[in-house]
This record gives structure tokens, sequence and C-alpha cells, in this order.
């Protein structure tokens, strides 16, 4: 029994000194920054980058394979503490949030047959393309919601996805997971967006959904920059071209477009509905 435990204590001790020596063999340097950049960058490991994870980020902007604001989710301070580790001028990119381009929830878009499944978009989608009649519209099952790790998206009680732009980083993976494609990547400071993804036409659109884009044109005629168009019967922001001027918004015969800038008339219908109670209060006054 003792020479056994001797015999043992002694393969551990050689063992362990031929590990200590080949740890020291084989050891490969690691550049020191790519520890500063790990710590400078958000830690989500979300994958909007392209790379995996934000180790797999930091190695790469090493390697001079992605530029220095290649982290989206971080924004602009990731931006100049990792150009700073790299010893590059930061190029700052506006924020771009997620915008969801449907708002035809339960009370709006007509439903095909009654869904009973699993509670995800993706599961849904796969039996006859989901169950909205709107073959492009919300499923309204969350699967943006719970993909996101900053707690942006919430599901109203109309089943539409709302987004928190203070929280919203701009990763895009609710953009990447949603099976319709009706999530897109716009900058902050565009506050007007189209809210359909409907390429029918507008007949059909208007039998499906009660606030679909019904490519009337009105909207692209009254734009006084050409920032809108009509592309296959919806109508299209060029985010570049738009000054957020809003006077398509007004002109919007069925509420698609909204203004998103906060404590002003989100839709025309509602616009209408302030200007006939201001009517009403001039006249009584």
């Amino acid at each position: 029994m003792l020479y056994a435990i001797l015999g043992l204590g002694i393969l551990g001790f050689i063992f362990g000194i031929s590990l200590s020596l080949a740890s020291k063999k084989f050891h490969v340097k690691t550049d020191p920054r790519e520890d500063a950049i790990i710590k400078a960058l958000p830690g989500t490991n979300c994958g909007a980058c392209g790379f995996p994870g934000c180790t797999g980020l930091a190695k790469a902007l090493l390697k001079g394979d992605t530029p220095a604001n290649a982290c989206t989710a971080g924004g602009a301070e990731v931006t100049k503490n990792v150009s700073n580790i790299l010893g590059v001028e930061a190029v700052i990119k506006e924020k771009e949030v997620a915008v969801i381009m449907c708002k035809g929830g339960k009370k709006e878009s007509r439903e095909k047959f009654r869904y009973i499944g699993v509670n995800d978009c993706k599961a849904a989608v796969m039996i006859a393309g989901g169950n909205k009649s709107c073959t492009y519209g919300c499923l309204g099952m969350g699967t943006c919601e719970r993909v996101c790790p900053y707690d942006a998206i919430t599901m109203d009680e109309n089943y539409l996805p709302v987004v928190d732009e203070k929280k919203c980083t701009g990763c895009t993976l609710c953009a990447i997971n949603c099976p319709k494609f009706i999530i897109k990547m716009i900058p902050e400071s565009n506050k007007i967006h189209i809210r359909c993804n409907s390429l029918d036409k507008g007949a059909v659109t208007r039998k499906n959904c009660t606030v679909g884009c019904i490519a009337c044109k009105k909207c692209e005629k009254v734009c006084p920059l050409g920032a809108i168009t009509i592309v296959n019967n919806l109508a299209v922001i060029n985010p570049l071209k738009c000054d957020n001027c809003r006077k398509c918004v007004s002109e919007c015969p069925t509420d698609t477009i909204e203004n998103y800038y906060y404590g002003e008339s989100k839709y025309a219908s509602l616009m209408e509905k302030i200007l006939e109670e201001s009517k009403l209060k001039t006249a009584v006054g």
C-alpha cells in the first residue's frame, strides 16, 4: 500500500513537471490589446458584427479584418474606446434602430385560420406561411422580443412588437430572426416610417388589413424632396432624402405612415381628429 502511494506520488510529480515545461515551451504570446478590446466591447456576444462573439471580433480587429466601428451594439462609446486601443481615428456611425414595418395587429389584420402550436413566428410560418391573410404581415408571436438581448422589444395587447428606441442598440438580431423580414434597421434621426411590408395590390391589401399601404401614391406626390417612391405596390421612404417634413403623414388615407416624433400626432386620422376638436373649441369659444 505504501509503495503504491509512493509510486503515484512520484508519477504525479513527474507529470506535473512535464506539464509545466510543456506549457512554457508551447506558450503562445497574446497581444495585450486583445484583452483590452474584449473589456471595451459590450460582452453580449450577439454576433451582429458577423464574428463569433466579442472575442472573435477582438481577434478580427487586431488582424485588421474589420473596422473599429464594427460593433453596432456598442455604439459611439465602444467605437471610440476600440479606436483608441488600436491607435486609429474613430469613425462614428449614426445609430440605427429597429422599426417594425407592419402595424396590422389582431384588430386590423384578418386571419385565414386559427393557429394552435408553438408560440414562435418561425414555427408558425412553416404552416401555410402563417395564419395571417396578409402573407407579408407580422405574426405577433414575440420571437423578436425573445431574441433581443437588451429588452428593447415588448409585445403589446394588439400582438404587435413595440421597440424602445432608447434601449435598442441596433444589433439586428430581431431583424435576422424575423421570418417575415418586416423589421428594418433605420437611422435614428429618421422619424417618419411607412409601417407596411405588403407587396399585394391595393385591393388585396385593403381586404386583408385596414392599415396596409394601398399604393395610392398620395405620399409620393406630396413629398417635396422625392424621398418616397412606390416600389412593387408599396410606398418606400429613402432615409437619405427624407427630412422628416411630415407632409406624407397627413396625406395617408390608411394611417400606414407614422410619425415617431414624441408628443406629435402619429398618423393622419389622429391629425384630422385633433384638427376637428380644435375647430369645435374655436367655434364654442
